[in-house]
């Protein structure tokens, strides 16, 4: 097994998922790769109290329009029909973040009225040893870093936004995706083609804000499996706690039976339920909850914790 090295530069950053965008680096399957991501909005320092901060520059729009990920990586061997395992081995968050909520217009803002006037906006400083945020208003609060985009282009020409999540990944936004977790995505094109950004020190189910806490990465280690064995059309992960099937779709209802559906044949492959029991089962000990509100495209996951059915 090889280990790889990748830094925020020019060469390795982009901001949308692109079939077309050639690999920065091809591994093997095995290998893994160690990342430093910039935050979300290509940020290179915290917001000052003008709200203004240095950002990553230049930038080539519309490629760079989205999140600042880093890849693409292929993967050699990897090819449609094929699952990619991304093992997530450890997570450190950098030494600040951002979060912010209102201000702008947005469905969620609309709808609670605070769409208008001045966002309110928090700083924090991070220590990744105590795993303990502190906001430049006295809040402290318990980091649980993810990332919240992992993804493949679809198989789709031109350039695809990096803001929904997909099939294939993108913003996926699924806070139980932390050090330890696996993440089972559908490969969509040849070699893969896997970026990575979106630093979170800590999500709520729902990300009902819009941004979580934003932050750059100092340590994202991933290791990278092609699976033939495993066949799937939507994501799939495996924490030290659960079994996790997600749904993605614009309305929430429909996002849900996506989910619960992929939960259903996933117990239907580890205990050979035929759907009706499965799904008798499920209404014992199958957890919905809502991954995020803010994509457009809406997430829901659903959770088969370890054990529950003996």
């Amino acid at each position: 097994m090889a280990h790889y090295t990748i830094h925020p530069e020019r060469f390795t950053l982009h901001g949308s998922f692109s079939r077309d965008f050639e690999p920065l680096l091809s591994i093997d399957s095995g290998d893994a790769i160690r990342y430093r991501t910039l935050d979300a909005g290509w940020g290179l320092e915290p917001f000052s109290a003008s709200g203004v901060r240095e950002r990553f520059e230049p930038r080539e729009r519309p490629r760079d329009g989205g999140h600042a990920l880093c890849g693409p990586v292929a993967i050699r061997g990897a090819e449609p029909g094929m699952t990619l395992e991304i093992k997530i081995n450890d997570i450190h968050p950098g030494s600040w973040g951002w979060n912010s909520a209102g201000g702008f217009p947005h469905p969620i803002n609309n709808r609670l009225g605070i769409a208008d006037g001045a966002e309110y906006h928090l700083n924090w400083k991070l220590d990744a040893n105590a795993m303990i945020g502190t906001s430049d208003k006295g809040h402290k609060v318990t980091l649980r870093p993810f990332m919240g985009v992992m993804g493949m282009p679809p198989n789709e020409p031109g350039i695809h936004s990096t803001y929904p999540p997909r099939y294939c990944g993108g913003n996926i936004d699924c806070k139980e995706l932390i050090a330890g977790s696996i993440l089972y995505l559908p490969i969509p094109v040849s070699g893969g083609l896997f970026s990575v950004g979106d630093g979170h020190a800590i999500q709520g189910d729902g990300e009902v804000g819009c941004p979580a806490l934003e932050c750059p990465m100092e340590l994202v280690d991933l290791t990278f499996t092609v699976r033939e064995d495993i066949s799937l059309t939507m994501p799939r992960a495996k924490t030290a706690a659960a079994w996790i099937t997600m749904g993605f779709h614009e309305d929430l209802n429909e996002a849900t039976f996506i989910a619960l559906e992929g939960m259903l044949n996933l117990m239907k492959e580890i205990f050979g339920f035929d759907r009706k029991e499965a799904l008798a089962l499920a209404s014992l000990v199958v957890d919905l909850r809502i991954t995020q509100i803010v994509n457009g495209v809406r997430g829901v996951h659903a959770v088969l914790p370890h054990g529950a059915i003996r």
